[in-house]
C-alpha cells in the first residue's frame, strides 16, 4: 500500500465526532454519517490501514465462521465473495474497498493510536490524547476499538525463556517460516482450528496443547464459481435472498445455543457423529469429545480440523502445561515436549472488566473502576457518568450464533439518532441516566439465567464471578427492536458554559 495521506493534527483542536478505529464498526459508521449529511467527523486509526481483526490477523488459514453474504454491510454487497466463508485477505480487501467507495481515507488519520480520554465537564467536550504526543478535542466519541483486539498471552513458567520462537495468531511473524520444524500449538479455540490444518502438512511434528476439546461442527466451505458471481452482479435481488435465507438458518440456531434442551441435545448428537465419522482412533475421540452442554462455549466450525489431528505428525496433548524449560514444554505427567517454535492460539483479552486506555468522565470517574467487576452499558452503546461516549460492539452485544454485523448495523441506527438529537441540542451534552443503565443490565442477567452459556463451564464469554458481560442473551432481531429508537428522556441534558464551542446543525431531528 502506498504512503497514507495523514494531515496534520493541531494542538486541542475540536472535531464534532471522533471515532475511534477503523474497522467494521469505525467504517460502518462514517459511511451511514456522511449518507446523512453528518460529515464532521474524524476516524483515528491506530494502524497505517484499515481493516482491525481482519487487517491484523495473517495467520495461515484464518477466515469467518459467519457466511460472506451475511457478513458484510447490508448496504454493499460483494458478488465477488470467492468463497462460503470469507478468508482474512477477502474480507479485508473488501473493507478497503469500502473505505474507497465512500471516499473515507481523507477522513482517517493513520498511525494515530489514542492513549487517554478525559470529559471537561465546563467545555462538554472530550479531550484526548494520542501515543505521539498531540491532543484532540470531540463533542463526541464513538469507541469502535473492537471487542476482540488484545492478544490473550498465558501465564505459563518459563515461556519468557523459551530458546525457541513464540508468536501470537494475533501477531503472527510472517517472515517466519515453519517447514520441517517441530511446532507447538497452545489452545484449541476459534483460531486454533484454523492455523492447526493451515500448517500440519508442512511441519515435522506438531503437538497440539488442548484444555478443554471444543464441539465441533462441519463448515461446508466451498468455492464459489465465476458464473454465480455474475448472476449476484447481474442479478442483486438473488444475493440479498441468499443472505436473508443465512440469516434465518442462523438465528433458527438460538433454541439450541441459549437452552439446553431437545434442540441442543440434537446439535450435541450431530457433533458426535462428525467426530466419530473422522476420527477413528478411540484415544484421539475420546481427547477430542466435549463434557459440556453445547452452546457453554463457542461452538466450531471445520472441515479439516479433525482430519488434521488424525495425521501422523499429530500429537494432542490434554495433560496440563506444567512450565516450559529451555526448548521443551513440560506437562503434568512429566513429559518433555522437544519444540522449534511456539504458536500462543489463545485468543484475546475479552472486555469484561477495565477498559485498554484511561477513560475519565464526569467528576473525574476512571472507566476501569466502574467497570472492574464487569463492564455494562445501556444496549451496549452508552454508559452513565460518560456523556456523549458510544460504544460499538459495547459490553452484552457479542452474537453466540449469528453475523456480527447485524449488531453493527443496529449500533449506527441508535448512535446517527443520538448524534442528529445531540446536534439540536447545542451547548448541552447528554449523561445516561444511571438508574436506566441499572435497569437495562439488571434485566439482560436475568435473561441468561437458565441458559447453556451459565450452566457450569469455564467460558471466555464470562467474568471470574460468572457474569456474562460478552452476549447478547436473545435473538438478533430483538437486539435490532431494542436498539431502534433513541429517546433522550433517558439522557440527563446538562448545560455547559456559555463560552463553550457552538455547532451549528444542517441535519433533521432524530425520530
Amino acid at each position: 500500500m502506498g504512503k497514507e495521506k495523514n494531515n496534520s493534527k493541531e494542538q486541542g483542536a475540536i472535531d464534532e465526532v471522533a471515532i475511534i478505529g477503523a474497522g467494521f464498526g469505525g467504517l460502518g459508521v462514517a459511511i451511514r454519517m456522511q449518507q446523512q449529511g453528518l460529515n464532521d467527523f474524524v476516524v483515528y486509526e491506530k494502524a497505517s490501514d484499515v481493516g482491525g481483526v481482519w487487517r491484523d490477523n495473517v495467520y495461515p488459514g484464518a477466515a469467518c465462521d459467519v457466511p460472506s453474504h451475511l457478513y458484510s454491510f447490508s448496504f454493499e454487497a460483494n458478488p465477488d465473495w470467492g468463497r462460503t466463508f470469507g478468508p482474512q485477505e477477502e474480507i479485508h480487501r473488501y473493507l478497503r474497498h469500502c473505505t474507497d467507495k465512500y471516499n473515507l481515507r481523507d477522513k482517517i488519520r493513520f498511525n494515530t493510536s489514542l492513549s487517554s480520554m478525559a470529559f471537561c465537564e465546563q467545555s462538554g467536550v472530550w479531550k484526548l490524547a494520542f501515543a505521539d504526543g498531540s491532543t484532540r478535542q470531540a463533542r463526541a466519541v464513538v469507541m469502535a476499538i473492537g471487542a476482540l483486539n488484545i492478544p490473550q498471552y498465558p501465564e505459563i513458567t518459563g515461556i519468557d525463556s523459551f530458546t525457541g520462537k513464540v508468536m501470537h495468531t494475533a501477531e503472527w511473524d510472517q517472515n517466519y517460516t515453519l517447514d520441517g520444524k517441530r511446532v507447538a500449538v497452545i489452545g484449541t479455540g476459534a483460531s486454533a482450528i484454523q492455523v492447526i490444518p493451515s500448517i500440519q502438512p508442512q511441519v515435522k511434528a506438531l503437538n497440539v496443547f488442548q484444555r478443554t476439546p471444543p464441539w465441533v461442527l462441519p463448515k461446508h466451505d466451498k468455492a464459489q464459481s465465476p458464473r454465480l458471481q455474475r448472476l449476484y452482479k447481474r442479478r442483486p435481488f438473488i444475493q440479498q435472498t441468499v443472505r436473508r435465507f443465512q440469516y434465518v438458518m442462523m438465528e433458527s440456531l438460538v433454541p439450541a445455543f441459549m437452552w439446553d434442551s431437545f434442540l441442543t441435545r440434537i446439535g450435541e448428537s450431530m457433533g458426535r457423529r462428525y467426530l466419530r465419522k473422522v476420527v477413528r482412533d478411540p484415544i484421539l475421540q475420546k481427547k477430542l469429545s466435549p463434557n459440556y452442554a453445547m452452546g457453554c462455549k463457542r461452538v466450531l466450525l471445520s472441515d479439516d480440523y479433525y482430519p488434521a489431528l488424525t495425521k501422523s505428525n499429530v500429537n494432542v496433548c490434554v495433560e496440563g502445561i506444567d512450565k516450559i524449560d529451555g526448548s521443551a514444554i513440560c506437562t503434568s505427567d512429566g513429559q518433555r515436549h522437544e519444540v522449534d517454535a511456539i504458536i500462543l492460539a489463545t485468543g484475546f483479552k475479552v472486555p469484561v472488566s477495565g477498559a485498554p486506555i484511561p477513560i475519565r468522565g464526569v467528576g473525574g470517574r476512571l472507566l476501569e473502576k466502574d467497570w472492574a467487576i464487569g463492564s455494562e452499558a445501556y444496549k451496549g452503546i452508552a454508559v452513565s457518568g460518560y456523556p456523549n461516549m458510544m460504544y460499538v460492539m459495547g459490553p452484552n452485544t457479542g452474537p453466540g450464533n449469528t453475523s456480527v454485523i447485524f449488531y453493527i448495523e443496529s449500533q449506527i441506527n441508535y448512535i446517527l439518532k443520538y448524534l442528529k438529537t445531540l446536534r439540536k441540542n447545542q451547548n448541552k451534552y447528554f449523561d445516561l441516566k444511571p438508574m436506566v443503565q441499572r435497569e437495562f443490565n439488571a434485566d439482560i442477567q436475568e435473561r441468561f439465567k437458565g441458559t447453556t452459556w451459565t450452566s457450569g463451564c469455564n467460558s471466555w464469554y464470562l467474568t471470574k464471578d460468572g457474569k456474562n458481560t460478552t452476549l447478547w442473551p436473545s435473538f438478533s432481531w430483538q437486539y435490532r427492536l431494542t436498539t431502534r429508537h433513541f429517546s433522550a428522556a433517558e439522557y440527563e441534558l446538562v448545560s455547559i458554559s456559555s463560552q463553550a464551542p457552538t455547532y451549528e446543525s444542517n441535519v433533521a431531528t432524530a425520530s
